[in-house]
């Protein structure tokens, strides 16, 4: 080796990993970001429906929230054993979304009169099977319908 001969190039090796491990650490962070989005909102329509599937009416109508123009008395017409949604005895979150121009959090889920839920090859209980969308407010989580 002389003088005027350059030293020996640095393989760029780490460089690259660097640049891989940052890529993988960035689309780690968003799949989990767009997985856990909407956690808090899904708990609380857990809750709610844990409560219809085990017969509390009275807590989950606590856990709804409701507004002094929602009595209890509609609160069982909607949800209670024979309610317009009920008898709740299985459900299933089936996703969670925001609204445009919405404080709120709207949620999905597939509600059975049947334990468990019933398959989708049954037909018979899945005509019995209704989707009902909820919203979640996100600042208090309490329950509402969707105001159309």
């Amino acid at each position: 080796m002389s003088l005027l001969e350059p030293p020996a190039g640095k393989p760029d090796k780490s460089r690259a990993m660097a640049f891989t491990v940052a890529a993988l650490t960035v689309v780690a962070v968003v799949l989990l970001w767009f997985t856990f989005r909407y956690y808090p909102e899904k708990k609380a329509a857990e809750h709610f429906f844990d409560a219809l599937v085990a017969g509390d009416a009275a807590k989950a109508y606590q856990l709804w929230k409701p507004g002094p123009s929602y009595a209890m008395k509609d609160f069982l017409a909607d949800w209670g054993p024979e309610g317009y949604y009920g008898p709740v005895k299985s459900y299933k979150i089936l996703h969670a979304e925001a609204p445009k121009g919405s404080n709120a959090i709207a949620v999905a889920v597939n509600v059975s009169p049947f334990t468990p839920m019933p398959e989708n090859s049954d037909i018979e209980k899945s005509r019995k099977t209704k989707v009902v969308v909820l919203w979640v407010l996100a600042s208090d989580k309490s329950l509402s319908f969707p105001v159309p």
